[in-house]
């Protein structure tokens, strides 16, 4: 049996790929939730209460929780938790950039460190770990055609590709795999919240169960010869700037290792 852990998983994303990965009995799922009354357990999904990774002590109460389940191995984890709020020059926000920076980068990188370092066990040999991160943190990527600001989503999202690429020095000895991906532009009621609606048809977004699908395909494939890499597992088709960085959209393969 595969344990599976998913950290962010009461909405979008995060709840597809606990539904989709339960639909397997092999699998024993652990979703991670922030309240402290999540949706009821089944035969093989296990909620997780009161874990918010943008909190210090997120890690530690994941650990004590996996001890007290007598939780050995972890073969996939997916940390797909994440706040996005807009800013732009004239509007920028201190308490905004702080909130995306803790729980798009420092809360995940914590959480992952505080897993390996569990005696060497948590993580080990055949482990996968998958940062859902967005193309919207390839510095390559970024062009006048789409403007600036937004500037602690972008920066949050380059600074978690880079915690993921150091983690995957630190633990490429153990065979932990760890990759950065772009799941792809979602209609979620977090890219509604900030107007991004508004987009959906022109940018090709998908539904988070579509976008989990592809995700989950993707990751079966990935290994630790692709350890430390940046991937768009639905490929060049919602990356904005693809065309004019990368070349014709056509003419790019899906899955797609995106630049740094």
């Amino acid at each position: 049996m595969s344990t599976i852990l998913i950290v962010g998983a009461t909405r979008g994303l995060g709840a597809s790929l606990a539904n989709l990965y339960k639909s397997d009995p092999n699998n024993h799922v652990l979703a991670t939730a922030r309240t402290t009354d999540p949706p009821p357990s089944t035969k093989n999904l296990t909620y997780v209460p009161d874990i918010d990774v943008a909190s210090p002590d997120a890690g530690k109460k994941l650990l004590n929780f996996l001890h007290e389940k007598s939780i050995s191995h972890i073969d996939i984890v997916i940390v797909t938790a994440g706040y996005f709020a807009t800013e732009s020059l004239k509007e920028p926000s201190f308490e905004a950039e702080e909130k995306m920076y803790r729980t798009c980068v420092i809360g995940p990188t914590i959480l992952i460190t505080t897993l390996a370092n569990d005696f060497d066990m948590l993580l080990n040999k055949g482990s996968k770990v998958i940062f859902v991160s967005s193309e919207s943190g390839s510095i390559t990527l970024r062009h006048e055609k789409e403007g600036g600001g937004n500037y602690g989503h972008h920066a949050s999202k380059t600074a978690l590709n880079m915690s993921a690429k150091l983690l995957s020095l630190d633990l490429k000895d153990r065979s932990v795999a760890i990759a950065v991906v772009h799941p792809g532009f979602m209609r979620t009621e977090m890219t509604r919240g900030v107007g991004f609606d508004k987009f959906w048809d022109e940018g090709g977004a998908v539904t988070p169960d579509v976008a989990a699908e592809s995700l989950l395909e993707w990751i079966e494939a990935f290994d630790i010869s692709k350890t430390g890499q940046y991937w768009a597992p639905r490929g060049p088709a919602d990356i904005g700037t693809a065309d004019v960085i990368l070349g014709p959209k056509d003419q790019l393969p899906t899955p797609l290792q995106l630049p740094w």
